[in-house]
């Protein structure tokens, strides 16, 4: 039988903050425009992230699952061979206090690929297929502006989940020799998670139409419950004119420094 990971894990005083749509205005993604229409072409959205977050709101954890891998690389691109939908993520972290950018954080994200198996449980989702451990995950530190860019595939689906995201924030670590990293306080462990109208016209696309498992949706997750961007609801924006060309995800974390 599959894991999943429908139970959140007590998580104490530790709190995110997430910023809000004028934050999300402010980094050129336009809520409720090329965000939410699947072949909409980007408009205004650049890599650029201003130096500082004016609005934060408080919102809680989420539960780690049981996927998570110790001793992730530390890369920006964590695809590998793995066939998809173009994934770019723009994650700015800042300190909840002054909304100040924070440096040298480590943000690590893992997930399963399009048929939702996860690297290191291959065949927990019912498919057979090459398992190095390490595909989808990876991780990297902030730069002076806060910002962490990432890039994957757009995530599959596996039973009892709708799709999403797992991320850690850490402050504090040592990179290693073998393109790890050790040591630091994780300070934030969250799950990131997508508009159901971009989903849908994912799911339509090779290799993710092959992915069998009935695909749980948005509003139906025990996860997210329905918690807008204060649950983790990325703003998203599409790179080209159709599906296939990809999409950007970004969403602003305020973190609990002190955690």
């Amino acid at each position: 039988m599959p894991m999943t990971d429908s139970s959140p894990v007590p998580i104490g005083r530790r709190r995110v903050l997430i910023a809000g749509s004028a934050a999300a205005a402010a980094v050129g993604i336009g809520a409720g425009t090329a965000a939410t229409r699947p072949g909409a072409a980007a408009t205004g959205a650049t890599d650029a992230v201003p130096a500082a977050h004016a609005i934060c709101t408080l919102t809680k954890q989420l539960t780690e699952g049981p996927y998570y891998l110790d001793h992730a690389l530390v890369r920006a691109d964590v695809s590998e061979d793995k066939q998809g939908v173009p994934l770019e993520l723009v994650l700015p972290v800042v300190d909840k206090d002054t909304c100040a950018p924070l440096n040298k954080a480590l943000v690590e994200i893992w997930y399963c690929d399009a048929l939702g198996e996860y690297s290191g449980f291959v065949g927990n989702n019912g498919h057979q297929e090459p398992d190095n451990g390490k595909f989808l995950r990876g991780g990297v530190l902030t730069g002076t502006d806060g910002v962490a860019k990432l890039k994957g595939i757009y995530p599959g689906w596996y039973r009892g989940r709708c799709i999403h995201i797992h991320i850690k924030v850490h402050t504090g670590v040592t990179l290693t020799a073998d393109g790890s990293f050790t040591g630091g306080n994780e300070i934030h462990t969250g799950q990131l998670f997508f508009d159901e109208k971009i989903t849908q016209a994912v799911a339509k696309l090779t290799p993710y139409s092959t992915n069998t498992v009935p695909r749980t949706p948005l509003s139906s997750d025990g996860i997210y419950g329905n918690g807008g961007t204060a649950a983790g609801l990325m703003a998203v924006t599409a790179l080209g004119s159709t599906p296939s060309a990809g999409y950007r995800g970004t969403l602003t974390l305020g973190i609990d420094a002190d955690a």
